[in-house]
């Protein structure tokens, strides 16, 4: 029943920060949701960023915004996601439940400890939290699709924690970006 409670929680506040930042003036946090292209794609916008300059691209790599940040972290044998991503996942949700005809993948890794098995069941488990809590923000349960690869795609090659810190990873990837 915690666990309920904490994801409740979580889910509220992720909610609320993704208010706040959806509404924040010149700064478009979600820049071209809503606007879909011919083949289902947002077009391209053109923001402000926070240094004077302004980005004109797509919604998704504008570095000003955090849809720009397609990468969540793990704690050592955790699925749990950190506070620090909420606000991430709450604009990718955003984004998704404007553009109906955008979808990603979830592929969710793990670092090299552990068994094979093991990993492709923690990797399951982290993909299946944050498709859970897109679909719970707004994304439509079609526009997700989650995969398990475990310990077959590190990013970094090393026996040491900096390495394995950055295995434990779910990223979102959008295959028509």
């Amino acid at each position: 029943m915690k666990t309920y409670q904490k994801l409740l929680a979580s889910l509220c506040l992720s909610s609320a920060l993704a208010g706040c930042s959806l509404l924040g003036g010149d700064e478009q946090v979600n820049a071209g949701a809503g606007t879909e292209g011919v083949n289902g794609s947002a077009s391209t916008s053109t923001t402000g960023l926070a240094d004077g300059s302004s980005f004109e691209g797509h919604a998704l790599d504008n570095p000003a915004s955090p849809l720009s940040t397609k990468v969540i972290y793990f704690a050592f044998d955790s699925s749990a996601v950190a506070p620090e991503y909420e606000a991430v996942l709450a604009a990718h949700s955003a984004y998704l439940a404007a553009n109906s005809g955008v979808s990603i993948f979830v592929e969710g890794h793990a670092d090299e400890r552990g068994t094979r098995e093991y990993n492709v069941a923690l990797s399951e488990k982290r993909a299946k939290t944050v498709q859970n809590l897109l679909s719970l923000q707004g994304a439509g349960s079609n526009q997700t699709e989650a995969v398990a690869l475990g310990e077959e795609k590190p990013v970094v090659l090393g026996h040491d924690e900096a390495s394995w810190r950055l295995n434990r990873r779910v990223e979102l990837i959008y295959p028509a970006h």
